[in-house]
């Protein structure tokens, strides 16, 4: 079974998410973002989810994960947690 690894930013509205991610395309660094707006115990460590197998994340997070590249960020994903802004790794 394949592994996969990601970081996030675990936000409660979509609009924070969306807020997030423009303070990315202005260059603001995705662990810095994570440390000060993430509701996940994560924060603490930019984010790092370290990895995971296939199965392990809710489904949205799960595919978003997948249709990603490594190195991309996701726009807003909704799952029962919030909203996420999610990078490959």
């Amino acid at each position: 079974m394949s592994t996969l690894s990601a970081q996030h930013i675990l936000v409660a509205h979509e609009y924070e998410a969306q807020d997030v991610g423009k303070k990315l395309a202005a260059g603001e660094s995705f662990e810095n973002l994570a440390r000060d707006f993430s509701l996940c115990s994560s924060r603490s460590s930019g984010g790092h989810l370290g990895e995971f197998p296939r199965g392990r994340m809710v489904p949205a997070f799960e595919k978003a994960v997948l249709a990603l590249r490594p190195g991309e960020v996701s726009g807003p994903v909704k799952t029962p947690f919030g909203y996420h802004v999610i990078k490959r790794l």
